[in-house]
């Protein structure tokens, strides 16, 4: 006679009482799941869409197209100087959108949490996540939630979709750019990634440093608005400047040139990037943009930027040429000239 079977232990037990931590069973679909919903995010992303439960969010959509992006963020830590996770999925996803000339309306949010995440953490990171949402004025308007088992994540994952209404007349993009265009960098580089990477490193560096973390729209509005002659907008995040102008390059067929001297980074910044051998121009942001105008509308735009805080330090820091299409250049402090290619790997992962 063969040995009685035993029941398999259930891979998703359904936890009593009350919780300070995230459970397997919070992401069951079931009482724990409604109960999450009720008591974290429906205060925190309040509005009607997401507060009739459906399995769709119906939204009203004003005349024009729609601009539609979607990014994950697994950055570590959760929080840093300057912003956390939160901040990022809103306002990663947002400036996506507002750099093409889009109007970012509403944001979908998914939540991949780890069995043992405490509750404090979560909420945290929900509540930054509405209070950046107000500030980008987008309404989180559905998502959704998983859990996986201890160790098999991070703490917590985000992904954010975003959708925004573009005006017809608007026409911006990589293609229009042109030979002749004035290339102007919004403020200093590599603050974001280099705030990660010491607080990863748990060093103090001299200066105040912090992510720059922060929604583009506002900016981008006013560059759309007062600039009809914009060619294109593109933020900075992975690969920092290099990467988007390198992509840029590629897409126009056109040149671009820089002008070390023109291109902005702070003390702290450089002084870190000298001591882990990065280069600036490679270190991601989270609120820096490029914009792409004619010379006859550069100063106009810069003028616009300077007059925003976010924008306040911006410079021109370069032009667009015919000359070696597909490739960026810089010429040096020292007077020489280097090609500025794109990073072929990824110098500090899980930054965003």
């Amino acid at each position: 006679m063969s040995a009685p079977q035993t029941a398999p232990p259930l891979a998703c037990p359904l936890p009593l009482g009350a919780h300070e931590h995230v459970v397997l069973g919070h992401g069951s679909g079931g009482r724990l799941s409604a109960e999450l919903m009720r008591d974290i995010f429906m205060p925190a992303f309040n509005c009607p869409a997401l507060a009739a439960q459906d399995d769709q969010a119906i939204l009203p959509v004003e005349a024009g197209r729609i601009a539609i992006s979607t990014d994950s963020f697994v950055v570590k830590p959760l929080f840093f100087p300057g912003g956390n996770i939160g901040e990022l999925a809103v306002y990663g996803t947002v400036n996506d959108l507002a750099v093409g000339g889009a109007i970012p309306k509403y944001l979908s949010a998914a939540f991949i949490l780890e069995e043992g995440l405490p509750f404090s953490t979560l909420k945290a990171v929900v509540d930054a996540m509405a209070a950046a949402a107000r500030r980008a004025n987008v309404e989180i308007v559905t998502g959704d939630t998983k859990v996986v088992e201890r160790g098999s994540g991070d703490q917590i994952f985000i992904n954010t979709t975003g959708i925004g209404v573009l005006p017809h007349r608007v026409q911006l993009g990589a293609a229009r750019v042109e030979p002749g265009d004035a290339i102007i960098l919004s403020g200093p580089l590599g603050d974001h990634g280099i705030t990660i990477l010491t607080q990863r490193e748990g060093m103090e560096l001299d200066g105040d440093l912090k992510s720059d973390a922060a929604p583009l729209h506002e900016l981008c509005r006013a560059l759309v608005e007062g600039v009809p002659g914009i060619h294109a907008m593109r933020d900075l995040t992975r690969g920092g400047l290099s990467s988007a102008l390198n992509e840029m390059a590629a897409t126009s067929k056109t040149g671009m040139e820089l002008i070390e001297r023109e291109i902005p980074v702070r003390d702290s910044v450089r002084g870190a990037c000298e001591l882990f051998g990065l280069d600036p121009l490679y270190v991601a942001n989270e609120g820096k943009l490029i914009a792409f105008v004619p010379p006859e509308w550069a100063e106009a735009a810069l003028e616009i930027l300077r007059s925003h805080p976010v924008g306040a330090e911006a410079r021109i820091i370069g032009s667009v040429t015919s000359a070696h299409p597909g490739r960026v250049t810089m010429r040096t402090s020292l007077g020489t000239e280097r090609i500025v290619d794109m990073l072929a790997g990824d110098q500090l992962p899980r930054i965003c």
